[in-house]
């Protein structure tokens, strides 16, 4: 028997057992973070060694790489992210260390100057963007910021729906679309080839249409699994439109997320364009980290080995989150969420209209969480429906009780809206 079967005495019988639990959890004194997706400690000592490391102060070619120059990174990490991120070495920038500045760079470049291929700076027109949801809240900060129109469509186990895609491009407003291809923020969809390769060719009304593909989380691998990421930059150029993607990356969850570095691959007009834009703004990148990095990961298989001894870490607090909402939530049946193969998150749909009450009641025990809405643009969920549960971060004893006190929550909250209707 469901939730949405029982009867007002049996829902006023649930709510009092709820209410009287959720009463221990305010009094329990918590103090724990489901926000947002960070490397635990215990990860982040993985990488200690970076702190330590005798960096070498000259690459292989004799470069002295304390000094300016280098716009396009050290040629040794790049050899090291195009095999992981199945791109062509010469095509990959590898920057600072955040990939979101890339990707801020990147729209603002295109509102002040526009893009190759373009019709001028995108200030000067309609400006629209795709945006699969549920997705990931910083993309959708950047487009409100700079007075983007967002466009949600609704993102499935392979991608949004293609012919969805299609009719939005009809309008030449639509000049761009965000795009987590591998492990999506948060639900953990894969984009599969034939979506990808669907929205490569796709007509479009505006000559100038991006994608910005960010691949966050394509080595973060929960499963024995690990595929590697499609080759994009090729696809696009196979579809006639190799200006269409703009692919991105970055070390934030691979050494440390603060001090990594970040990368960038598109087509050639594309990079050209992107390190003539940057070259405004830096002399170059701190290739003394750089070199760092390779030293310490010192090739792809190194980072590989590296992202397994992550998954030692995380797979269990990923067990710990299903097996917590389906003892506690299954037989209730107004909830579902995602079984993520990789990547920081989980999805929780609750009860419709009651994301928000949930997001309420956990912050009243304790228990932070991403605001409810914060996965569709500017904060609207229509259906208030969308929790994001960010695992990585807390103890697994800590996690256990955080997953016990939301769902504890999630019922309360769903008991109030059917008895308030009942």
């Amino acid at each position: 028997m469901t939730l949405t079967d029982l009867s007002a005495a049996q829902l006023a019988e649930l709510h009092a057992q709820f209410q009287s639990s959720y009463d221990d959890l305010t009094k329990a004194g918590l103090k724990l973070d489901l926000t947002r997706g960070k490397p635990s400690p215990t990860q982040l000592d993985l990488s200690n060694d970076l702190l330590t490391i005798d960096v070498d102060t000259h690459d292989a070619a004799g470069t002295d790489l304390r000094n300016y120059g280098g716009l396009q990174g050290i040629p040794a990490l790049r050899e090291i992210f195009a095999e992981l991120l199945n791109v062509p070495a010469d095509l990959l920038v590898a920057g600072g260390n955040s990939s979101l500045t890339m990707m801020y760079a990147h729209v603002t470049q295109a509102m002040l100057f526009g893009v190759p291929g373009g019709q001028g700076p995108w200030r000067d027109q309609a400006v629209k963007f795709i945006c699969p949801v549920p997705g990931y809240d910083r993309h959708f900060a950047i487009c409100e910021r700079l007075g983007i129109e967002m466009v949600p469509v609704e993102l499935g186990e392979h991608g949004p729906d293609v012919d969805e895609v299609a009719t939005l491009l009809q309008d030449p407003a639509v000049k761009g679309m965000w795009v987590v291809p591998m492990y999506a923020n948060p639900s953990g969809a894969v984009y599969d080839e034939d979506t990808t390769r669907a929205l490569f060719s796709l007509p479009s009304a505006a000559p100038d249409f991006r994608i910005w593909w960010d691949n966050a989380y394509a080595l973060h691998h929960l499963t024995d699994e690990e595929p590697r990421p499609l080759d994009v930059i090729a696809m696009a150029a196979e579809a006639g439109h190799p200006d269409r993607v703009l692919t991105f990356a970055s070390t934030s969850k691979v050494s440390f997320a603060g001090a990594g570095v970040a990368f960038f691959a598109s087509s050639k007009s594309n990079v050209d364009a992107y390190l003539k834009a940057t070259g405004y703004e830096t002399i170059g990148p701190d290739k003394v980290n750089q070199q760092r990095h390779v030293q310490f990961l010192r090739d792809a298989d190194g980072v590989r080995a590296l992202m397994r001894r992550h998954r030692e870490l995380i797979e269990p607090k990923f067990q710990i989150v299903r097996e917590t909402l389906e003892a506690n939530l299954g037989e209730y049946g107004f909830a579902r969420w995602t079984h993520p193969e990789g990547g920081y998150f989980v999805t929780l749909d609750v009860l419709e209209g009651t994301a928000s009450r949930v997001v309420a009641l956990a912050k009243q025990a304790g228990i932070a969480l991403t605001p409810a809405g914060a996965s569709h643009p500017r904060g609207n969920d229509p259906f208030d429906r969308t929790i994001r549960i960010a695992p990585t971060f807390p103890s697994e004893a800590d996690l256990r009780t955080a997953m016990q006190a939301l769902t504890t929550c999630a019922v309360l909250a769903a008991v109030e809206k059917l008895r308030d209707k009942a």
